[in-house]
């Protein structure tokens, strides 16, 4: 065999067998549901990029503002809107799950109202980067609550 047939070969192996350790770890989010409330507040971010959040004593680089009280009320409709499934609902407290579209990859936003604002998490429940993500969905909701 060529060495570049054995490089094609070796190549396509390792990419077959990324997809397939991705496929897996998407699956594997599946598990599980939202971490939810730690003495009464959102739990807190890990030390992976992949949160935000906007409780008090998270880091600034993942913190994010509070959302408006006013909004509580329309808040899982604006999660269906953006392609979330509301699996908890409680007077002060909503879990959702939004799934990535190719491998499935669960993240989940939480929202806990509070005295004078509603407290959100996003968060990957797998991995270490996001690319962003978390943090543009909640600034998606943010935008959608505005109109």
């Amino acid at each position: 065999m060529s060495i570049i047939r054995t490089g094609t070969v070796t190549l396509i192996g390792l990419a077959a067998l990324a997809v397939g350790g991705f496929a897996a770890l998407g699956q594997y989010s599946k598990r599980g549901s939202a971490p939810g409330r730690v003495d009464g507040a959102l739990a807190p971010c890990p030390d992976s990029p992949n949160c935000v959040s906007s409780e008090a004593g998270t880091a600034p680089a993942r913190r994010t503002p509070p959302l408006p009280l006013e909004n509580w009320e329309v808040l899982p409709g604006a999660i269906a809107e953006m392609g979330g499934t509301v699996t908890r609902q409680e007077a002060d407290y909503i879990a959702a799950e939004f799934s990535s579209p190719t491998f499935g990859f669960v993240d989940d936003l939480e929202l806990r109202r509070a005295e004078d604002a509603v407290h959100v998490r996003s968060a990957s429940r797998v991995g270490h980067s996001d690319n962003g993500v978390n943090a543009a969905r909640v600034e998606d909701l943010r935008a959608r609550l505005a109109v």
